[in-house]
């Protein structure tokens, strides 16, 4: 998943305008993008990432779905937010930093994941200069 968009519609001028940000920010056009069904992606992509492969399919993107069920359900209770605006700013900067303490254990054994763990506090020490409560 590489953003979440706060918007009120979901037509092809926004989904043209989150294109533009997310190859703005990856610097290089993808070689594959998966979305949901909406048909304003596909109108978009057409336009500006012809040669791209776009998949759609209802269960390829369950993995992106999934991981962004907690600002989703955020996003539509509207949750201490007064405005479209004010809960994207609050998520652009959230995202990245929930990413960082966002440690799987299923595939990693006890100490291994305390280790991430504690990379994951320590990187968080040097670029915020505070320590979170453990």
């Amino acid at each position: 998943m590489l953003d979440a968009l706060v918007q009120s519609r979901r037509d092809k001028a926004v989904a043209k305008r989150l294109l533009r940000k997310l190859l703005k920010g990856q610097g290089r056009a993808p070689r594959v993008m998966v979305t949901d069904k909406l048909k304003s992606y596909a109108a978009a992509k057409r336009e500006i990432m012809p040669g791209v492969e776009h998949r759609q399919h209802k269960g390829i993107n369950n993995r992106a779905e999934n991981s962004h069920q907690p600002t989703r359900r955020r996003e539509r209770q509207m949750k201490r937010f007064k405005s479209a605006g004010q809960a994207q700013r609050f998520l652009s900067i959230h995202d990245p930093i929930a990413n960082l303490f966002h440690l799987r254990r299923d595939h990693r054994p006890v100490a291994d994941y305390r280790v991430a763990r504690a990379q994951a506090f320590g990187t968080w020490v040097e670029v915020a200069g505070t320590r979170l409560a453990a």
